[in-house]
């Protein structure tokens, strides 16, 4: 129960004293049960005749026989008074408000613990959620968008079903095991003796069974995550699913994971319905034994036991069967809870590389250069970047042309610090990147990206997502700078439309001129555009293209381009290839090289 002990302590200590709380009532419920059952024995005694008389009282005592003595005392003075009818009913009274005095703070132990068990696994989400933002990009490359999100759902519930709802039995059951195990230790120690001898066996192999519980659970969380992945990929590609015909072929693939969930399912189901017949049997069979033993004994008048008092020990050992059966099925679902925290864990856990450094150096504004000096950069093995070296100005706009994986967009992604170079460094006013605050280093740049990333709300909050107190005039302007304006304004609701999930209600240049509208408005120093306009449409591609030049005469840009007519004017052009700067220059300076710039301009002019 280790890693039990280790997830209460991280998640439940804010909450300690709902915890506290929940001990006492659930102490204060288990001993007036206690009482309830041992009013069973004054009352068969007086049933059977054989209630013993105690004329005297004896002193007060915090011990059980003075106790005892004088509950009989006063038991006995209403027998003699009124006779054995009256003292049940008076037993009766005295059983009824034990009942309402137990199952009051059974009642209030469970009511303080709903803030802890929905507080913890509130905590657990944000934790959770908190930490994939802060990681870094290239983790997601590894990664299953569907199964992050199946440990952010389907795991953090099962935390909820088995771990947090066991914690209502584990603060209760055992309670109650040790207040019916001390009446019956007062009781007969000898036969509580024999008891302890068989309990140990019986929970040796109830144990076996939960242990076998956390493999296939994980298992079972692990293609579920595949399951929810499979599902991510299936709607974001459900159209090219219906273009290539491909709806057999994907159903068949979702079918053959869905069967192998079904069959770890299956196999962890079974066991796991196994702890009931079997705690069950195994309760029943050391009853038996008890009550071949403990009667042996009061036959054989070798115990203190009465009659009436055996019965009440058979019914306070009876009372252990039902929280021995809910602790073993606690421990069973516990097991299954810890394999889903291993696969949380294997998130909250993950190493956050792109941190900033102690201290960090606070940058408001960019005033002179970007370096980039013998950068190298490499996802797994292969070199993306191979000793690149550039100096961007202040104001100038450099522009980054090749093929496709030639390294251009990983050349971007390493400013703002989304990846963390290899080898070399980069510099903003001839200061190390690594040594500003992160935050401070991505609020000089402004991103608009090849792959326009918006989200399911407004105009208006897309346009001014990431900053506080924008004005509807201020989004507006943005808005037209980006020639986003006059489509918005004919949406039902203005400003305050939904776009929908990712924009879907738009055409891809609508989105795209949100996310340049988006750019414009943060207003930033430094602009990165990751092909800017591709979306757009002749037309309206020429509109912002006019803006945008505009908008970058103040300001240094990084332009990732493949349409070589809208990076003319650039001032200065890089030519990528296989992850390295090949050719650099303007427009003339480029053709006249007669290199790959020029043939990649007499591709685009035939």
């Amino acid at each position: 129960m280790k890693g039990l002990y280790l997830l209460l302590k991280r998640f439940v200590k804010p909450y300690k004293y709902y915890v506290i709380a929940a001990f006492l009532f659930n102490l204060l419920g288990a001993m007036f049960g206690a009482f309830q059952f041992a009013a069973l024995e004054p009352v068969l005694g007086v049933l059977f005749g054989t209630q013993k008389i105690v004329t005297k009282p004896v002193e007060w005592a915090l011990t059980a026989g003075s106790i005892k003595e004088n509950i009989m005392y006063q038991l006995s003075d209403i027998i003699l008074r009124f006779g054995t009818e009256k003292a049940l009913v008076y037993i009766g009274i005295f059983l009824m408000i034990m009942v309402f005095l137990k199952v009051t703070f059974t009642y209030l132990a469970l009511y303080v613990l709903v803030p802890l068990r929905n507080g913890v696994v509130r905590d657990i989400r944000n934790k959770i959620y908190k930490k994939i933002l802060e990681l870094p990009i290239g983790f997601f490359s590894e990664e299953r968008k569907g199964d992050i999100i199946a440990r952010m759902t389907g795991d953090v519930q099962e935390i909820d079903n088995s771990i947090m709802s066991s914690l209502e039995m584990l603060l209760k059951d055992p309670l109650i095991i040790l207040m019916s195990l001390s009446f019956m230790i007062y009781m007969s120690w000898s036969l509580t003796l024999f008891v302890f001898l068989l309990l140990p066996v019986v929970g040796y192999l109830i144990g076996k069974v939960g242990k076998s519980l956390k493999k296939p659970s994980m298992r079972g969380q692990n293609k579920m995550g595949e399951l929810l992945s499979t599902i991510e990929e299936s709607l974001t590609g459900l159209r090219i699913i219906k273009a290539f015909n491909a709806e057999k072929k994907v159903s068949q693939h979702f079918k053959d994971q869905n069967t192998q969930y079904y069959n770890i399912m299956n196999g962890l189901m079974w066991r796991r319905y196994l702890a009931h017949p079997m705690s069950e049997f195994l309760g029943t069979a050391v009853i038996v034994i008890v009550l071949w033993y403990g009667g042996k004994l009061v036959l054989s008048h070798n115990s203190t036991l009465t009659p009436q008092g055996f019965i009440t020990y058979l019914v306070f050992f009876y009372s252990i069967i039902n929280p021995a059966k809910s602790f073993t099925t606690a421990f069973y679902a516990i097991q299954k809870g810890l394999a889903s925290m291993e696969r949380i864990d294997m998130v909250m856990m993950a190493e956050n590389t792109i941190i900033n450094k102690e201290n960090p150096q606070p940058v408001k504004t960019f005033t002179s250069t970007i370096e980039y000096k013998d950068v190298t950069f490499k996802y797994q093995e292969d070199e993306v970047l191979r000793k690149v070296n550039l100096t961007i100005p202040l104001g100038k706009t450099v522009a980054l042309v090749g093929q496709s994986g030639s390294g251009k967009s990983t050349f971007v992604d390493l400013l703002p610090r989304f990846y963390d170079v290899t080898q070399g460094e980069i510099r903003v006013d001839g200061v190390n990147i690594k040594d500003y605050k992160i935050a401070d280093l991505r609020n000089l740049m402004g991103n608009v990206n090849q792959d326009h990333i918006l989200f399911n709300d407004t105009f208006f909050n897309n346009i001014a997502f990431g900053l506080e107190n924008a004005t509807l005039e201020q989004v507006e302007a943005a808005a037209k700078v980006a020639n986003a304006h006059e489509f918005i304004i004919t949406s039902p609701e203005g400003y305050e439309s939904n776009i929908g999930d990712r924009g879907g209600k738009l055409s891809g240049g609508q989105r795209q001129r949100i996310s340049i509208a988006r750019a414009v408005l943060k207003n930033p120093p430094i602009l990165i555009l990751d092909e800017a306009t591709s979306a757009l449409d002749t037309e309206s591609e020429k509109l912002v293209q006019e803006a945008l030049e505009n908008l970058m005469k103040n300001r240094t840009s990084i332009v990732i381009a493949h349409r070589l007519s809208t990076i003319k004017n650039a001032d200065l052009i890089c030519v990528f290839h296989e992850g390295e700067i090949v050719e650099r220059g303007n427009h003339d300076e480029l053709l006249a090289l007669e290199g790959i710039y020029k043939k990649l301009h007499g591709m685009q002019n035939f």
